[in-house]
Parts: C-alpha cells; sequence; structure tokens
C-alpha cells in the first residue's frame, strides 16, 4: 500500500511519497530520530509533485477553502494529476493535517485519507525540511511567502468578521460594569475624605454623582454664604436642600483642612464627575449599537441585561444558537454545576434575575417567568441574527405577552395565543418595511433630481466661463491693433518734424505743412477707428500712401 502526504504551504500545494511505509509505521522513534538529519529524512521521503500558487489572491482563496474545510479547484486539479489512479491490488492513501480536509478530498475525489499514525510526525519533518526537499527554493523565500500570506489572511479574517459588530458591545458593557465599581469605590472614598472636613454633607446629599459635584463646589465650608445658595440649587435641583447645606456649614463639627488637602479633594472630586459622565456617555452608546445590533432583544429586556447575554455567549449568533434552557442559567454555570455535584435544586435563572420581569413576579411564580423570559429572548435573538432588515417590532409583542403571562399568574386572566400575537407582528413588520421603502425611494427621487439640477447649473456655469474666457481672448487682439497705429502716428510725425527742420525760412508751406500733418493725424486717427470696427485695410493704406506724398512735397 503506497502512502502520499499532502503539505499545504504559503507558495503552493507539495505531494511527497513516502519509502518504506512498513517499516515507518512500525518504527517511529527512527523517524523522530532523522529530523534533525535532512539526508536521513530524503532518504524516506521524496518530493511527488509541486503545484506554486500564481498569484497571492489564488494563494488567499486556497487557505480560506482549506480552512473551512472545502477542497479547492486547484487542490483537486493538482492531486488528480499527480497521484496514481488506485486499483484493487495497489491501494493508495494520503496523509493529511486536517481531518475535515481529508473528509472532504475523500467525498469529492474518492481518495482514502489518514490523519493518524506516522503522519502527523512525517508532516513535522516535512515543515522542517521543506525549503531542501523543493528545488530553487530557499528558506528565505518559504518565510517571505508565509509572512505575506499570514498577514492577508489575518487581515481578511478581521475585514469579514460576522461579530465585529457584537465585539463593541461586549467591550462596551465589559467597561461599564468596571466604571461601575471605579465609580462606587472612589465616590465611597471621597465621602470618607471630605467627611473630615464637612460631615453633614453625607446626610443631606445621598448620592454619589451630586456628593461629588457638591463638595467640588463648596471647597471650603467657610466661604459659603447666602449669595451660594442659587449655584447650590443649580446642582441639586432642590432649594431645601441648598438652605440646609448652608445651615449645616454654619453649624458644622468638621476639622478644618489646610488649602492643599482642598485642592487634592477637589481634584479627586472633579474626576469623580468625569467619571459619572463618562458613564452616562457610554450608556447611551451601548443602546444606540444594540438598538442597531439587537433591537428586538434591547425591547424586551433591556440594554443591559441584553449586552450581558451577548458577552456571556460570545457573539450574537452563539446566542442565537443557544436553546431557551442554556439562555435560563446562562452566568450561573458554577451554581449549576454545584447543585448537578450535591444533587441539589438547579438555578432558576442567571443573568436574568436583572430583569424587572423576575423582579415584579411573586416569589412563587419567579421560575416559571424565567423560564417563559429566556423563551421569548431566544425567540428574539434568532430574529435579530437572521433578520435582513432588523425591527423592535417583534421585541414589543415578546414583551406584551410576557407582561400579559406576569398578569395571568396574578389575576389568573388567559393571555392570546402565540400564533395570533405573531401573525399580527408580521403583519405590522411588513407594513413598516413597505413604509420605508417608499421612503429611500422618494429620498433617492430627490437626490436624482437636485442632481440633475446642480448638473444643469454647473452647465450653465461652464458655458458663462466659456463666453468670458471667448470675450478676454478678443481683447487683447484689439489693443495689439491700438499700439500697432499708435506707433505708425509716432513715425510719421518724427518725419514732419525732420521734414520742418529743413524748411525753416518759407513759414507758407511750413504753416501748410502743418495744417496737413494736423489733418494726416486726424485720418490717421479715423483709420485706427475704422480698423476696430472691421472696415478694412484699403481705406488705411490709402490714406498713408496720400500723406506720404504731401509730405514729400
Amino acid at each position: 500500500m503506497a502512502l502520499y502526504v499532502l503539505y499545504e504551504h504559503a507558495s503552493g500545494y507539495a505531494v511527497f511519497k513516502v519509502k518504506e511505509f512498513e517499516d515507518v509505521g512500525v518504527l517511529i522513534p527512527q523517524v523522530e530520530q532523522s529530523y534533525a538529519d535532512v539526508s536521513r529524512f530524503q532518504s524516506i521521503v521524496s518530493l511527488a509533485g509541486f503545484a506554486p500558487f500564481k498569484t497571492a489572491i489564488a494563494a488567499l482563496e486556497n487557505v480560506n477553502a482549506i480552512s473551512e474545510g472545502i477542497v479547492p479547484e486547484d487542490l483537486s486539479v493538482f492531486l488528480d494529476s499527480t497521484l496514481p489512479k488506485a486499483s484493487k491490488k495497489s491501494k493508495l492513501t494520503l496523509g493529511v493535517a486536517d481531518a475535515k480536509l481529508g473528509a472532504a478530498i475523500a467525498e469529492a475525489l474518492s481518495i482514502q485519507c489518514s490523519h493518524i499514525g506516522a503522519v502527523p510526525e512525517i508532516l513535522r519533518g516535512v515543515r522542517m525540511h521543506f525549503p531542501n526537499l523543493v528545488k530553487g527554493f530557499t528558506s528565505k523565500s518559504a518565510a517571505v511567502a508565509q509572512l505575506g500570506l499570514g498577514h492577508s489572511y489575518s487581515r481578511a479574517k478581521v475585514k469579514f468578521n460576522v461579530h465585529r459588530a457584537d465585539n463593541m458591545i461586549i467591550q462596551s458593557i465589559a467597561l461599564l460594569d468596571q466604571l461601575d465599581k471605579d465609580i462606587n469605590t472612589f465616590s465611597m472614598r471621597i465621602r470618607e475624605w471630605y467627611s473630615y472636613h464637612f460631615p453633614e454633607l453625607v446626610k443631606i446629599v445621598p448620592d454619589n454623582y451630586l456628593y461629588a459635584k457638591v463638595a467640588h463646589y463648596i471647597k471650603d465650608r467657610k466661604n459659603l454664604s447666602d449669595e451660594s445658595v442659587p449655584a447650590l440649587e443649580e446642582i441639586l435641583m432642590d432649594s431645601g436642600k441648598a438652605t440646609s447645606i448652608i445651615e449645616a456649614s454654619k453649624m458644622s463639627m468638621g476639622m478644618d483642612i489646610s488649602e492643599i488637602d482642598l485642592m487634592n479633594i477637589e481634584m479627586f472630586a472633579k474626576r469623580v464627575v468625569n467619571l459619572s459622565e463618562y458613564r452616562k456617555q457610554l450608556s447611551e452608546y451601548l443602546h444606540s449599537k444594540m438598538n442597531q445590533v439587537a433591537p428586538n432583544l434591547q425591547s424586551l429586556i433591556g440594554d443591559q441585561v441584553g449586552a450581558r447575554l451577548i458577552s456571556k455567549a460570545g457573539s450574537l449568533t452563539n446566542l442565537a444558537k443557544y436553546p431557551a434552557s442554556t439562555v435560563q442559567i446562562l452566568g450561573a454555570e458554577k451554581a449549576l454545576f454545584r447543585a448537578l455535584k450535591t444533587r441539589s435544586n438547579t438555578p432558576k435563572y442567571g443573568l436574568l434575575f436583572h430583569s424587572s420581569f423576575i423582579a415584579k413576579a411573586g416569589a412563587k411564580n419567579k421560575g416559571r417567568i424565567s423560564r417563559f423570559l429566556a423563551n421569548k429572548c431566544s425567540v428574539a435573538s434568532r430574529i435579530d441574527c437572521f433578520t435582513e432588515t432588523p425591527s423592535h417590532v417583534f421585541g414589543d409583542f415578546l414583551k406584551q405577552q410576557v407582561e400579559d403571562r406576569l398578569k395571568f399568574y396574578e389575576s389568573g386572566d388567559a393571555p392570546r395565543k402565540n400564533i395570533d400575537v405573531m401573525k399580527e407582528a408580521i403583519e405590522v413588520a411588513n407594513t413598516q418595511t413597505a413604509e420605508s421603502a417608499k421612503k429611500k425611494k422618494k429620498k433617492n427621487k430627490k437626490r436624482k433630481t437636485e442632481g440633475d439640477e446642480n448638473g444643469a447649473n454647473e452647465s450653465q456655469v461652464a458655458d458663462d466661463s466659456k463666453m468670458d474666457i471667448s470675450e478676454s481672448v478678443e481683447e487683447p487682439s484689439k489693443k495689439k491693433k491700438k499700439t500697432k497705429n499708435g506707433d505708425a502716428d509716432n513715425t510719421l510725425n518724427e518725419s514732419q518734424i525732420a521734414d520742418e527742420a529743413e524748411e525753416q525760412p518759407k513759414k507758407k508751406k511750413k504753416k501748410n505743412k502743418d495744417n496737413g500733418s494736423a489733418n494726416d493725424s486726424q485720418d490717421l486717427n479715423e483709420t485706427v477707428g475704422d480698423e476696430l470696427n472691421g472696415e478694412g485695410k484699403k481705406k488705411k493704406k490709402k490714406k498713408k500712401n496720400q500723406s506720404m506724398t504731401e509730405i514729400e512735397a
């Protein structure tokens, strides 16, 4: 019987043929000793085939498929081409590291697979000496391939994690519980610390948050007067307590404290106030996250109890998979195993004890109502986990069912049947989904119309800008024409001055020439205006010729 071993590496698939299988199966300690020596291991194992991955994306797809126990196409083609066909005389077994992958290969390709015996030891040796067993492969390239595939695989797992919204709820409820403990201990510390100076304030202001705010405002009780009453009223929202604080400060039995001690008390009180305010913000954040992830569970048992159930289960999908009996005692595992060990009564409830329904029920009916509430919680968690359009409709109806069951235990009024309630809830949910779809359509239409209007406005602006650009291009050309005409006038005037200097004795001719030059300049200006209006270049040439002949004469 021939034994082949499949090894999945970051660079590709490799199949190794195991020599002397019968001896290896009996003498496993010899295989363990041959790990350190490559030559001894190569005498046992030889490479039958190697198929590298073409791209990093293909490697990631194959790794994802193998991790889920699915045989990818590349692997099936590779095994068909490398492994010899088994017959009745020559049987073949394929050694695989993962049992799920072996079962999938056996179903898809009808190849006998094994993951026990000498196979794990041989795979361990292949993993150690893989760069030496494949030609043209080095340990450095193997490490680079493993690092790149490991990063891409972990990144894909984190990116496409189904429970990434549940993780926020789990972390926030854990932080909320820790903050409750810390604020409790800090408030007790500040009460004890500030009571040395003002012991009467503890009885007047029992609330921890308000006590810290008042202590931060008062600082030294001797500075209190009737003017500080409105500020205390704003903090306490009670005028009677504000006046009683001022009266108690006048007759207080506390000792005097130095300014440095008061500064430390003030800083600590400010920290406690900030922590309590942050706790409020965190509870609002938890409310919004529960409304997005599990709205039905939130409306049934509240934010904190629902979040604790999700965190205890690990995720919303795990909570949806639990039966109602597990949900009922979730959080009371120690008491359950203690009861099983001592053969005493098992606990009636775990985390569901913090729900308001169990507090409302009587002592006799607490076990019944916890069982009924666990049943409705499991239904709500399944609806939240597997619905496409989350809504709190089913949670409201389930909550009403629990309240009706409480009334039934107290007064005996028969509640409605579950079928009728669920039918009504489905109808209400369908109407809500239809209305939300209509609203989405209207919003999309408005966006389209606004986009078309913006596009038309943009096209108009573009056309106007083009017109402005064309006009600005035409203006400098006109200016250039004007400058050319001005240069012609200057040249003509210089020639006239030279001619006048030569003919100084003839005054009459000089006057005539001056008049002619003036007329010539007027004519030239007219020609410039004609050019700007687009009348042509012929008139300009004729008038220039006439002026030149007159100057020569």
